[in-house]
């Protein structure tokens, strides 16, 4: 009887060790991962698209356009796809591409490629100690044909917007190791640098109206350490009347202007390297985090109507796997449309 007693005992000790150590802290993770997915708003995963990233709404809001590596495709290309992962269309197939946009007409598309620089070294569109050089800006119609190539030189020519009016447009260029942002008209005319700033990386840059640019920029001295220092900035459209609109110490990148003129959303990394998704209004400062996820969330863009917000993630990614994929939210509680008189 002591024996069978005394081994009730280790039992219940050995079952209670196993509930503080396994069971409770399982719990505790679920429940805390659920109170995170509650925080955020609807989301869902686009479909079809299984890798890709850095995509921008057409201006009727019906379409996206971005990179993205389907099916038989040896590297990222440009791709146009509905917003529910429907009529798929890949726009070029030669070189590797990168930063793409819709001209506000709706008739035109930009975007980045190497397709006529293939002699020269690849480089990394991830690494600005290696930006490929010779990635020239081209545009198109809608289905890929008439390409019309932009810029043509040695450079690294990228990270391309345009006005909203359409007579502007907007790109990094990369001279010498250095970022700067600069202009051309649509057909590659009147070509001109407006950032001159040798200590600040500009680039990510999109015109929040037609007069005043915002963009993200790091300092030079920081480059490519982990964790790297960025911040967001507005100038007016030829570069001056400069301001730095994020003030703290951490890292705050690839921001997108809401169509009210009013707010932006962007990219925070919080500690320790969780990159999120946050809403921040021009005119308080006041900023509101969007997305609640351990995984990677980034590259945020706002539809034409202020009620979609694209991103990309690798959120349902299998462990180990960071490729990312494009996502939506309901952000039509936020009211970020377009003002009217």
């Amino acid at each position: 009887m002591k024996t069978s007693a005394l081994t009730s005992k280790i039992i219940l000790i050995t079952l209670f060790f196993f509930i503080i150590t396994f069971i409770i802290p399982f719990s505790l993770n679920n429940t805390q991962a659920q109170t995170q997915e509650q925080k955020e708003l609807k989301v869902w995963c686009i479909p079809n698209i299984e890798e890709g990233a850095e995509f921008y709404f057409s201006p009727d809001g019906k379409s996206l356009i971005g990179n993205a590596k389907l099916n038989d495709d040896a590297t990222h290309q440009v791709y146009t796809f509905n917003i529910n992962g429907t009529n798929i269309l890949r726009i070029n197939n030669k070189g590797e591409d990168a930063c793409s946009f819709y001209f506000p007409d709706g008739k035109r598309l930009l975007y980045t490629s190497t397709r006529d620089n293939l002699d020269m070294p690849k480089g990394n569109y991830s690494d600005p100690n290696d930006y490929p050089q010779g990635a020239e800006i081209y545009s198109c119609n809608l289905d890929g044909s008439d390409v019309k190539r932009l810029t043509d030189n040695k450079y690294y020519d990228a990270e391309v917007s345009t006005t909203p009016d359409g007579k502007w447009i907007l790109f990094t260029r990369q001279i010498g190791g250095k970022l700067d942002l600069w202009k051309m008209r649509p057909d590659g005319s009147e070509e001109h640098q407006i950032t001159f700033t040798p200590e600040w990386q500009e680039g990510g840059s999109f015109f929040i109206n037609n007069e005043t640019i915002i963009c993200r920029a790091w300092n030079f001295k920081d480059q490519s350490q982990r964790g790297m220092p960025m911040s967001i900035f507005t100038m007016n459209s030829e570069g001056s009347d400069r301001k730095q609109i994020t003030d703290d110490n951490g890292t705050n990148w690839a921001p997108h202007p809401a169509p009210d003129g009013e707010h932006f959303v962007f990219v925070k990394v919080l500690p320790p390297h969780n990159y999120e998704i946050f809403l921040m209004s021009l005119k308080t400062g006041e900023q509101t985090r969007l997305t609640y996820n351990d995984a990677f969330d980034g590259f945020p863009s706002v539809s034409p109507d202020g009620k979609l917000l694209t991103f990309d993630s690798n959120r349902d990614a299998k462990v180990g796997e960071k490729k990312l994929r494009p996502y939506m939210m309901d952000i039509s509680s936020f009211n970020l449309g377009v003002k009217k008189n």
